[in-house]
């Protein structure tokens, strides 16, 4: 009997152990990652607006009637081609009504000087006053002065005459043509008759605020922005269709200061344009990197945002996770720029947190993830 009931405590002992056992809980597996600081870039994206090395507005310097268009939108012309003609016939009446003033006046001194000439013995002779040579010396100076003016006119109506033919100033492609033959064209006009781009090389502005501006220079090397500028990486261009320019640019001009109306900076990259692809009035993005050192990226993945807050499950020495925010300074595409909140040597949970507590104990698995970018 007495074995029996010994018997009998150890089975319900056992039965209870196994009681406890089931009860336990198993500590969760997930993966897990340990950070590391390291040298990395991350880019931001800037909106730009694209210009022609050479953007010239067109405009007559005469008034008249538009006799004839010699190009056609989007044409390419070289420097000294005919663009417009201005019909010419008043202007022509102008010239030649002022060579033939001129030669009127040179005809009025050519005069005075003979009277000078003949006045010039008769009053050696005393056969006429002094007085009456005084006075046609002074009608000889007046008569010149007269032929000095007319020839002034003359040039001023020669070059009046040559403005009725338009010109290209620089070799380059033409934009929209708003006048047609026949419109009557003015200096005044507060449209161009066209704009004219050279594109061999564009220019693509952008503008930074005052807090990128402050990291764009705590980024770079140098005393000076000029030094700094020096040391920049080509940038890329982004074009409309997210599509990335095949050349590289070069940033080669800081505005020497801050609109007060945007509270931003304009910052000048100049792209090669060897196939003409880019043209005035295009826009895009520029991919601007920016150098960190001993930096800690945290894959987007791997948090979670609450109430506008971002955070991460940290480990400590006995794997109980812990839910930390953590402050983000910028962003890559797949990853989050940490500056507080995360050290290197740190472990995070990078997937499988979303049902994880407050205090709960794991069993880490290794990840794969890569937390930093050289």
């Amino acid at each position: 009997m007495k074995t029996f009931y010994t018997l009998l405590i150890v089975l319900v002992l056992a039965g209870c152990s196994k009681e406890q056992q089931a009860a336990t809980p198993q500590a969760p597996s997930v993966p897990v990652a340990t950070i590391a600081a390291a040298n990395t870039m991350t880019y931001q994206l800037y909106p730009v607006a694209i210009e022609g090395k050479v953007n010239v507005e067109i405009r007559p310097q005469v008034s008249g009637r538009l006799e004839k268009i010699f190009v056609d939108e989007g044409a390419y012309v070289q420097k000294g081609q005919l663009l417009f003609k201005i019909d010419e016939q008043p202007f022509r009446e102008q010239y030649n009504n002022a060579k033939a003033s001129l030669n009127a006046a040179e005809a009025a001194e050519t005069n005075a000087g003979l009277e000078v000439e003949k006045l010039g013995p008769l009053v050696q002779n005393k056969v006429v006053s002094d007085f009456q040579l005084k006075t046609a010396k002074a009608n000889q100076k007046a008569a010149h002065a007269n032929v000095q003016q007319a020839k002034a006119i003359v040039a001023s109506a020669k070059i009046n005459l040559g403005y009725t033919s338009i010109t290209a100033p620089v070799s380059g492609y033409i934009a929209r043509l708003p006048k047609k033959a026949g419109s009557l064209v003015s200096a005044s006009d507060a449209e161009p008759i066209t704009k004219l781009s050279n594109i061999d090389e564009v220019y693509v502005y952008f503008s930074l605020s005052e807090n990128d501006f402050i990291n764009f220079k705590a980024s770079y090397n140098g005393a000076t922005i000029n030094d700094k500028v020096k040391n920049l990486l080509p940038v890329t261009l982004l074009l409309a269709d997210n599509s990335e320019y095949q050349e590289k640019g070069r940033i080669d001009v800081v505005d020497g200061e801050f609109n007060e109306n945007t509270g931003a900076i304009t910052v000048r990259a100049t792209f090669p344009n060897p196939k003409g692809l880019l043209r005035s009035g295009n826009t895009g993005k520029i991919k601007l990197g920016l150098n960190h050192d001993k930096a800690i990226l945290v894959s987007q993945e791997s948090t979670i945002e609450i109430q506008d807050k971002v955070y991460v499950f940290t480990l400590n020495k006995d794997n109980k996770v812990s839910k930390v925010p953590i402050t983000i300074s910028g962003k890559t595409s797949t990853d989050y720029l940490v500056t507080d909140g995360l050290a290197s040597g740190d472990r995070i949970v990078v997937a499988g947190f979303e049902n994880l507590q407050e205090g709960t104990v794991i069993t880490p698995q290794k990840s794969t993830a890569t937390l930093t970018k050289n």
